[in-house]
């Protein structure tokens, strides 16, 4: 299958589509889908085309346009969305998309906006676990006054993006300003918890079924709270949180279950709808979950992979190459490389 992916981002804050691309690029051909020419995936040369594509918010005439053209030039048979931010458009015009002949494999839009922070209380009491105490504010006198009944540390969150840590209420309300300026309102503030900070990525068929999955253990993180070093677990509570999750929402396609495990507790944080950007971890110890994808939108049913090495322990580092300063300056003007 000839497989655009996206997220081609791989500094200190990296996006999925490269750890994607690795997980395919023996049995497909890649064309890479770019929203920066300063992304290092445009470069790597692991894609045979890339494209530079419209910014989500210029909506889906801007998004279809292109995608008509790549698919004149190139060819497509299938889009793995790497990116939050373009995941509404292809869910919202999926219909249209794979009208062109364009494969997708994304959850439906009920259950996108099912993972929203504000709604995550509700869907973790329905997988019988539990979400820190979170409350929704809009002012800086709500929020003060959540203060005075949670204790700091908290965390000042956006209900779909940035999370910062206050320690006490003047950082609150600084953080309440960066995130309600640049992503409006409800702002949420919410307990800390402690524990291990446990991940699980996986994928769901569509039909309630957890194809395959695999959970690490966080050792460190970057500043941004990306994974430096962890390591692979089995944690039997927080493999059955995801396969309810799959079998209570028809959960279809990749996702990313962040949680802390205080003993026997585990606490819901945030559920990502897409591959995280430690997946290519997964297909080293055996558990290709972006081929697991590409098998679902071929309406191929292989039995769920589970299953996987222990104490495996995943490091992150990072690397340099050169490539001609004209690549970057075609890209900027014809739009593809």
């Amino acid at each position: 299958m000839k497989i655009a992916v996206s997220g081609l981002n791989n500094t200190d804050n990296p996006a999925p589509g490269i750890p994607v691309i690795k997980a395919l690029q023996d049995s497909h051909e890649i064309i890479g889908l770019s929203y920066d020419a300063n992304e290092p995936g445009n470069y790597m040369r692991m894609a045979s085309k890339t494209y530079l594509m419209p910014y989500p918010s210029l909506g889906y005439d801007e998004l279809k346009n292109r995608l008509e053209y790549i698919q004149k030039q190139s060819g497509l048979d299938a889009i793995i969305p790497c990116l939050d931010a373009e995941l509404p458009l292809y869910i919202k015009y999926q219909e249209e998309i794979e009208a062109m002949g364009i494969k997708l494999c994304v959850p439906s839009l009920e259950n996108f906006e099912l993972r929203n922070k504000n709604r995550l209380a509700k869907l973790s009491h329905e997988l019988n676990t539990t979400y820190p105490q979170t409350h929704e504010v809009s002012s800086v006198n709500e929020l003060i006054k959540c203060t005075e009944t949670l204790n700091f540390p908290l965390m000042i969150k956006g209900n779909y993006y940035k999370a910062y840590k206050a320690y006490n209420l003047d950082s609150a309300i600084d953080n309440f300003y960066k995130i309600s300026n640049e992503w409006g309102f409800p702002v949420l503030v919410q307990e800390i918890v402690s524990g291990e900070e446990l991940n699980l990525v996986g994928v769901g068929d569509g039909k309630g079924e957890l194809k395959g999955a695999v959970a690490i253990k966080k050792l460190t993180t970057t500043e941004l709270g990306k994974i430096w070093t962890g390591v692979t677990i089995y944690n039997e509570k927080l493999m059955q949180i995801a396969k309810d999750f799959v079998a209570h929402t028809k959960w279809k396609g990749p996702f990313e279950l962040e949680c802390i495990a205080n003993m026997n507790q585990i606490f819901m944080i945030e559920i990502n709808p897409r591959f995280p950007a430690w997946v290519h971890f997964a297909t080293e110890i055996g558990v290709n979950l972006p081929q697991m994808v590409v098998d679902i939108m071929q309406e191929i049913d292989n039995e769920p992979i589970l299953t996987y090495p222990q104490n495996k322990m995943y490091v992150r580092y990072t690397e340099e190459f050169v490539t001609d300063f004209t690549d970057y300056m075609k890209l900027l003007s014809t739009k593809e490389l």
